[in-house]
């Protein structure tokens, strides 16, 4: 068992975990003609919330219980990971990306999160503000905008060879390089780190 332990808490090489995620796309369609994606959980909640007659929120949201079960269980999963079979190392990070997260008041990690930024007492502060409120208002927007999640396009769109979701992916990333080489520090400064 301890070896097991050993095992499942050491992090995975990308050759072993990146074709397990890959597995899940055709898993999902043959199983049961389902399309992996997170984002889309949101919306049967609030469907399942919000009183009818908005018509984005009116369908047949029981028809996709499946996939809020399955937000469900990545919740789960994660909490059991992190308290259970979390990795006790020290995250690595390279070097460069140390002293430029230095350069800007990040020096701590707390897992995988820093943790000058991610506190409870940041919460109601201008930078909790900036990367809780604003951060996640543009998250949300972004993804219903683009029709999707980094995993629903990423994994799921160019896996089954959709040209749009090759373009919302290359999007998200030239729109996370510009963020993190031209707009993090001047942002950073902004919100007093």
């Amino acid at each position: 068992m301890n070896q097991f332990m050993d095992w499942i808490t050491q992090p995975w090489p990308w050759y072993v975990a990146g074709p397990l995620i890959g597995l899940t796309v055709p898993t999902l369609l043959l199983v049961g003609n389902k399309t992996f994606g997170i984002s889309s959980s949101l919306r049967h909640a609030c469907a399942i919330c919000v009183p009818a007659g908005i018509p984005f929120f009116t369908y047949n949201w029981k028809k996709e219980m499946w996939n809020l079960m399955f937000v469900l269980g990545v919740l789960i999963g994660g909490f059991l990971a992190t308290q259970f079979i979390s990795n006790p190392n020290e995250i690595v990070i390279a070097e460069q990306t140390k002293a430029d997260l230095n350069a800007i008041g990040i020096s701590s990690f707390s897992g995988l999160m820093p943790s000058d930024i991610f506190t409870w007492s940041n919460l109601f502060t201008a930078k909790g503000l900036l990367f809780f409120v604003i951060g996640g208002f543009m998250v949300g927007f972004g993804t219903r905008y683009a029709g999707g999640c980094t995993s629903g396009h990423a994994i799921m769109g160019i896996s089954s060879l959709q040209w749009p979701s090759l373009v919302a992916t290359i999007f998200f990333m030239l729109g996370g390089f510009l963020m993190t080489h031209l707009m993090m520090e001047p942002l950073m400064k902004l919100v007093g780190f």
